[in-house]
């Protein structure tokens, strides 16, 4: 951000401890106490899940529930954007590719699954309110539930499952891709696929309106083959209990990428109980790995 680097983290540290007290003093006008306002705070900005209740956070009101989706979509941004911010470089904030793209992918995942569970819940407010919940709880690898996202619509398990890969953006606290490796992907695909067309044409991949050096693209690629391996041969290992293959996709899909819960067994009801020995550990290594 800065020239020097001790200035750059004292700025990243400073955000971070004023966005943590900023929620704090928020949940703890609601209807959490001390306790309660620091612990999910922290949950929220590690992108960590844990909570204190075995229903998560769907026992507290709909304003802390909404409180926290929110912190936790802020917490799912580069922090460099913050700083822009504090700039008042508002234009250049705009411009940036990757926030672009975890926005639009946060919004019109609400959209769609708002209006596929439309007939799960009595009130427009109460439908959008789940929706917004949970898309910002698993694209941010946070893992908080407010509802049992298990028995929705298969079309909204599936936008959660997509969304699970993409993760939040580089220089956050989330986990998984990273919107960012996601985007250079798209555009590194897009670039091969026009020299297949026109082997003799000269396409340079940009990112933010500045060229992306090959090294990136293929330490990109790289990561993403070692991502896809290691979530294979996790699968492979884990399968061997007889559990279900939803449940053994999503529960080391939701390790690797540090989220929490899974689907079906491992969904935001269940837990990681009925596995055996050997698949706990890999199981434990996938989040060790993931991060």
């Amino acid at each position: 951000l800065v020239p020097r680097g001790r200035d750059t983290a004292k700025i990243l540290y400073l955000i971070y401890i004023v966005m943590t007290v900023v929620q704090i003093i928020m949940l703890w006008v609601g209807d959490m106490n001390l306790y309660e306002s620091i612990v999910h705070t922290f949950g929220t900005a590690g992108t960590g899940g844990f909570g204190i209740k075995a229903d998560s956070v769907g026992g507290y009101s709909s304003y802390s529930q909404m409180v926290i989706a929110v912190f936790m979509l802020l917490f799912g941004i580069n922090f460099a954007c913050f700083y822009l911010l504090i700039l008042r470089r508002v234009r250049a904030l705009f411009k940036d590719e990757e926030l672009r793209l975890y926005l639009g992918l946060v919004g019109g995942s609400i959209l769609l699954i708002a209006w596929n569970i439309r007939h799960l819940y009595p009130t427009l407010g109460e439908t959008v309110r789940h929706a917004a919940f949970q898309v910002s709880s698993i694209i941010t690898t946070t893992g908080f539930a407010t509802t049992d996202f298990d028995l929705w619509p298969a079309i909204s398990q599936m936008i959660l499952l997509l969304i699970r890969f993409v993760g939040a953006c580089a220089g956050s606290t989330g986990g998984g891709l990273k919107v960012a490796r996601v985007l250079l992907l798209i555009k590194d695909a897009r670039r091969e696929l026009k020299r297949l067309i026109h082997p003799r044409s000269v396409n340079v991949v940009t990112l933010d309106g500045k060229r992306v050096k090959d090294e990136v693209l293929r330490s990109t690629n790289v990561y993403f083959y070692l991502y896809i391996f290691i979530l294979a041969a996790s699968m492979l290992l884990v399968s061997f209990d007889n559990v279900d293959l939803v449940s053994d996709f999503t529960g080391v899909l939701t390790t690797l990428n540090n989220i929490g819960p899974g689907l079906d067994t491992v969904g935001p009801t269940g837990n990681f109980a009925g596995y055996s020995n050997l698949s706990t550990f890999v199981l434990t290594l996938c989040m060790i790995i993931g991060r």
